[in-house]
């Protein structure tokens, strides 16, 4: 079981409203030669519950598929199976923190991954 302590993330974000919502990194403007590389990570939020202080999901990013607990009462985050995880922790550890009181069961959310995945 690999766990992310997330007290010390931040990440600037701005939610814009569609059929999935979604959550972009703001930076400065990067010539399109020399942009970082970029991989869109699709989250669905499958229960939450703040009894638990629990949010539990599926995060998609290129080939890859996860399942994550996020117990945000401890800034804790758990990602399985463990092949790809290095790749998408910290990215979604960062998109949870910001937006956990924003997600809703059922919903379907996305995030940029600065990153080819």
């Amino acid at each position: 079981m690999w766990v992310l302590n997330c007290f010390t993330m931040s990440l600037v974000a701005i939610a814009q409203r569609s059929a999935a919502k979604s959550i972009s990194v703001c930076s400065p403007a990067v010539p399109m030669s020399k942009r970082l590389p970029e991989t869109v990570a699709h989250v669905r939020i499958t229960q939450q519950s703040w009894q638990q202080g629990c949010i539990e999901g599926e995060v998609r990013a290129a080939s890859y598929q996860w399942q994550f607990q996020w117990r945000f009462r401890q800034s804790q985050l758990v990602v399985e199976p463990s092949l790809g995880r290095a790749l998408i922790l910290e990215p979604l550890g960062r998109f949870l923190e910001r937006s956990d009181y924003q997600l809703e069961p059922g919903g379907d959310y996305q995030f940029k991954v600065r990153a080819e995945l």
